[in-house]
């Protein structure tokens, strides 16, 4: 997978997402951007695409302002706590994106995010909260954050934009093939596998009690989303039946 990484306001080139990025075997391309005047910025990042043409654009901060602000076509993007309000002039995300925020993010607030999606008829499944603070270096941001790349870059429709596609990502422990709609567990008790849907917004490391709706005993249900993006459920009873 080809990533055109775009950085943030004085941050490094190499910092810790784009080296995220490589670590897992991708290919990245991530240009210095003028700091001090965004249309440089912009065109740097322009010329950038022009010749490399990614399969994925990943803007943070400031950088995904400059990622709203090129024309890349179809190509997808994911953005990082955007700062479209900051700079530039878009004012609109196009379908085949992602939005990764903090809502504890003290340098761009989580709304703006929230108003880009409304200016962009977007459904709320679009913006994924995730995180600590505005960098999203935490390892599971870094998670998500390769998640979406894998997701958008797959050519798969989004599945909030089509209720009838299902798109797979990996399987589950015993076997059970899962979606990005659903995944599926064994009831500890009786055996029988049970369908619960999947919401990425609840964090990489989930845990919850959830009775079975066949035999109603209570399980604890674990969903873990990897660095790689890919996503393991597994259920153990919340207490030991005789």
């Amino acid at each position: 997978m080809k990533v055109l990484f775009l950085h943030g306001w004085h941050s490094v080139v190499g910092g810790v997402k784009p080296t995220c990025l490589l670590d897992h075997g991708h290919d990245v391309i991530n240009p210095a951007l003028d700091d001090d005047n965004f249309d440089l910025a912009v065109s740097r990042a322009q010329t950038e695409y022009n010749q490399q043409r990614p399969d994925v654009i990943v803007g943070s901060s400031r950088g995904g302002a400059v990622a709203l602000n090129i024309s890349s076509k179809d190509t997808p993007l994911v953005l990082l706590c955007p700062a479209w309000k900051n700079w530039g002039t878009a004012t609109t995300l196009k379908a085949n994106s992602l939005l990764l925020h903090s809502r504890l993010d003290k340098v761009i607030p989580f709304e703006d995010s929230e108003e880009l999606l409304a200016n962009s008829g977007l459904p709320p499944e679009t913006l994924v909260e995730v995180g600590y603070d505005h960098r999203l270096a935490d390892e599971e941001s870094l998670s998500v954050m390769l998640w979406a790349c894998k997701l958008l870059v797959s050519g798969e429709k989004l599945p909030w934009l089509d209720d009838e596609q299902q798109t797979p990502v990996t399987s589950s422990d015993d076997g059970k093939s899962v979606s990005q709609e659903e995944v599926s567990y064994i009831c500890d008790a009786c055996g029988e596998e049970i369908v619960i849907p999947l919401d990425l917004t609840e964090g990489s490391n989930q845990t919850y009690v959830e009775d079975c709706p066949v035999c109603c005993r209570a399980n604890t249900i674990h969903v873990h989303f990897d660095v790689e993006g890919n996503v393991q459920v597994w259920a153990e009873p919340e207490q030991d039946y005789d």
